[in-house]
């Protein structure tokens, strides 16, 4: 059966899933048991959406209001988007709908989506 487990984690599995900066390097989203935590989760046989389709790009879903990352481009990845195996296995894009995060009264993050093919062309 297909399965998404999607949500907020709260932790940043990587160098790559945050803006360099120092602000955050006592915060549990960075902290190596944290890490540790997203990494075991993954190596159940999840697959990280994201990464498995922009392994190399920075790619955020959060920015705080208080310390003005938008307009840099600069925070986190904090939401996640884990397919189990079937699903991965058709996963064909995958992305943070961005855009969302600049329009007025917008939330401190945006979306993170992941589109398989269809379960139909199975084969």
């Amino acid at each position: 059966m297909p399965v998404v487990l999607a949500g907020d984690y709260n932790v940043v599995p990587t160098a790559l899933d945050i803006c360099q900066t120092h602000s955050y390097n006592d915060d549990a989203l960075v902290q190596p048991e944290s890490r540790a935590a997203f990494r075991r989760l993954v190596k159940q046989g999840w697959t990280d959406a994201i990464r498995a389709q922009h392994p190399e790009e920075r790619i955020y879903t959060y920015w705080d209001y208080m310390r003005n990352p938008w307009p840099r481009h600069a925070d986190l990845r904090l939401d996640h988007l884990l397919l189990s195996v079937d699903l991965a296995q058709r996963l064909v894009a995958s992305g943070v709908d961005r855009e969302v995060r600049g329009k007025a009264n917008a939330s401190d993050r945006a979306l993170a989506w992941a589109e398989p093919r269809d379960m139909a062309t199975r084969g």
